[in-house]
């Protein structure tokens, strides 16, 4: 199976969801859109807990889906070991042993417990462990860490990348955390009022600017790059991609990491600085540019096989003058390593 097709529509009151795409079905694709998008709504039609046209007519219990909740649902008169041998019910054969799910997901030591108790990050860690134990076919998360702290919330997060990296299910992600979204996902699917306004490859996604949902704070793109060296005088690493290359403060471990930028943290020059205190100075070519608001401005940049996005003034783009296809230097504020 090369795609998971997603074929929905529901009539709930006032709201109607009419989805009709296909995703990969491997690695992660995030299910993006604001609060009443349909996001929810649509993988509870998926796992079978909402009746949908179009959608499988298979019983719950006979879909080879792992669903994994906001809020962990353990047992609490179970052991952390007995709560994860209870997904193994789903499936008697499954192949994946408690053993192998535990030391992925390090809940091993964990086993004896009880779960009262429990940080909200081990009882989520618990929750997906189970799922996994299921051997499901497809693995679907509604927003895991909504309800964790910063700290737990990046606790679980080198789990769920682990889990992307080593598991060959796919998984379709749901958050409102565009930070999650950019960390985790390979694939994208943007909704609104329960209908797809955009799918694809991330980074494609990303850089468009003509969706409202991507604009405001969601406004940015990443990059995937190689790490090239640490200067431990300056605790900076230098990381290298198609387009050239980009200092990040600390000092990272991983030899590709996935760099968050946002649209922010981009400013427009048509000289290259000689004396500034911004360390990012990257020659790019407009791509396009779109009203974000009465006073600001979207614009694409293309770099190498890369593109960004940059938010400025309206002003300024009329007083430098910019148009598409101009070069111009993006200068890089700030930059956010992910995994």
């Amino acid at each position: 199976m090369s795609v998971v097709e997603l074929k929905h529509s529901l009539c709930k009151g006032d709201f109607n969801l009419d989805v009709d795409t296909r995703i990969p079905a491997t690695g992660v694709t995030g299910l993006f859109g604001e609060s009443g998008s349909g996001k929810t709504t649509l993988l509870r039609c998926i796992a079978g807990l909402e009746t949908s046209t179009g959608g499988a007519s298979l019983p719950v219990h006979r879909r080879r889906i792992g669903y994994v909740f906001q809020e962990p649902q353990l047992f609490a008169h179970l052991s952390v070991r007995k709560n994860i041998e209870f997904g193994m019910r789903r499936n008697p054969d499954a192949p994946d042993t408690l053993e192998k799910v535990s030391e992925l997901l390090e809940v091993n030591k964990l086993l004896g417990r009880s779960t009262v108790g429990l940080s909200g990050g081990e009882a989520q860690r618990i929750s997906i462990a189970r799922v996994l134990c299921q051997s499901p076919q497809l693995i679907l998360m509604d927003e895991p860490l909504s309800a964790l702290d910063e700290r737990r919330r990046n606790e679980v997060l080198p789990y769920l990348d682990r889990l992307h990296a080593e598991w060959s299910v796919p998984i379709i992600y749901v958050s409102h955390n565009i930070d999650e979204i950019c960390r985790l996902s390979d694939h994208l699917v943007v909704l609104d009022q329960g209908k797809v306004v955009a799918e694809g490859e991330l980074h494609e996604v990303l850089s468009r600017i003509d969706l409202p949902q991507l604009g405001g704070r969601n406004a940015g793109a990443v990059l995937d790059a190689t790490q090239a060296r640490y200067d431990s005088e300056f605790d900076l690493t230098l990381f290298e991609f198609s387009g050239g290359e980009i200092w990040v403060p600390g000092h990272h471990d991983a030899t590709s990491a996935r760099l968050r930028i946002s649209a922010s943290d981009i400013s427009l020059s048509r000289d290259r600085a000689e004396s500034s205190t911004i360390l990012n100075i990257l020659p790019v070519t407009i791509e396009a540019t779109a009203t974000e608001s009465g006073s600001t401005e979207l614009v694409r940049l293309s770099l190498g096989e890369n593109s960004l996005v940059a938010r400025i003034t309206r002003r300024s783009l009329q007083h430098l003058e910019l148009q598409v296809g101009d070069k111009v230097y993006a200068q890089i504020k700030s930059v956010t390593v992910r995994r």
